[in-house]
């Protein structure tokens, strides 16, 4: 199985910058993707952005196109989520999540095998 870790949320004020980091342990080896998916109180776990391991190619969610960066390290098997020009309707908690194979579609939630606890990101205004 594989176990992933977020860290990296907090409290930031509009117009600034997060980064979170998304740590997996156990079997990752080959990985085809990982996730980025966020949930704020009362509404529906959103997509965010997505990895390929192999390759690295990226995907985001039109919301956070062009301030969100999602990024990867292989060695490492860690992915990261660079947040810049944060907006009080990204407030939520951000969760990472781990595919094994390919996906369907890599931007729906229960495509993925692995999730993590989550972390909190709160922007204020």
């Amino acid at each position: 199985q594989v176990q992933l870790l977020e860290s990296g949320g907090g409290l930031v004020q509009a117009g600034g910058s997060l980064r979170l980091s998304c740590a997996a342990s156990g079997r990752t080896f080959n990985n085809y993707a990982m996730g980025w998916f966020r949930q704020a109180p009362g509404k529906e776990r959103e997509f965010v952005a997505r990895i390929r391991w192999s390759g690295g190619s990226t995907y985001y969610a039109d919301s956070v196109k062009g301030r969100f960066t999602i990024s990867r390290d292989n060695a490492k098997n860690t992915v990261y989520l660079q947040m810049n020009s944060l907006k009080p309707e990204d407030t939520a908690a951000y969760y990472c999540a781990a595919r094994r194979f390919v996906c369907t579609d890599c931007t729906q939630g229960y495509e993925y095998d692995y999730w993590g606890q989550g972390t909190q990101v709160t922007v204020s205004s």
